[in-house]
């Protein structure tokens, strides 16, 4: 697999297509985000898994936009935990990615029992399980088994899920030496660092988001909570 590249905004992902030239997936890896989609439909039509404005773009918006993470994770990584998964966004997207990564662990941490119902009939239906170990964590972060569950991993992905200081509180316990975080973030991100850099360290980069112009990425290492 092609790794994508790391700067400038995408021209718009319109479909299947677009994302492949995109991205450089293979055509077994593109069948499977395109049977990923097509459930993402089905279920949003009994689940609200994603903002309906935007089941329309879901190539652009949900797709790309978690498939940009993959570049800015060190390379060759292989342990990996979503949190906050919701409709599989990012870590689920990734976890199809990761696929010809031979030995790949990607769990999945969300506490709704339908959305991880769904995360389910995605990781079944198109197969990945057989590839590489996708685990469905149903839990809530903050809970000690279910970090338990997730271990020590390499690389910890989050989108939409809480402001960075808590982000960073829910992170924490899973955090190793060698640990990197991906973090998308909107506009705001300046002042959220700020806050959360009153009671954390942390070695932290912004990158710009390819998917939405005013979207960024923190890239976060090295995490210690601050002495009270």
């Amino acid at each position: 697999m092609r790794r994508p590249e790391t700067s400038g905004l995408l021209a718009r992902i319109e479909g299947p297509e677009d994302f492949q030239a995109a991205f450089g997936v293979s055509r077994e890896t593109l069948a499977r985000l395109k049977t990923y989609a097509e459930l993402l439909e089905t279920w949003q039509k009994t689940i609200n898994l994603v903002a309906p404005s935007t089941l329309g773009d879901v190539w652009h918006r949900h797709m790309a936009d978690s498939a940009q993470l993959l570049v800015l994770a060190p390379a060759g990584a292989t342990k990996w935990v979503d949190l906050g998964s919701g409709a599989g966004f990012p870590g689920l997207v990734l976890a199809l990615m990761l696929a010809d990564r031979p030995g790949s662990r990607v769990a999945l941490v969300e506490s709704d029992v339908r959305k991880c119902a769904f995360l389910g009939e995605v990781v079944r239906k198109t197969g990945i399980g057989q590839l590489i170990t996708v685990e469905i964590v149903t839990g809530r972060i903050e809970n000690a088994s279910t970090q338990a569950k997730c271990g020590i991993p390499e690389v910890i992905t989050a989108r939409a899920l809480a402001p960075l200081e808590r982000l960073l509180e829910l992170s924490a316990p899973l955090f190793g030496p060698e640990t990197v975080a991906l973090y998308q973030k909107g506009r705001d991100v300046g002042l959220e660092l700020d806050a959360a850099a009153k009671n954390w360290r942390f070695g932290s980069e912004l990158v710009p988001s390819r998917s939405d112009v005013s979207g960024r990425i923190i890239v976060l290492r090295g995490l210690e909570a601050k002495a009270a």
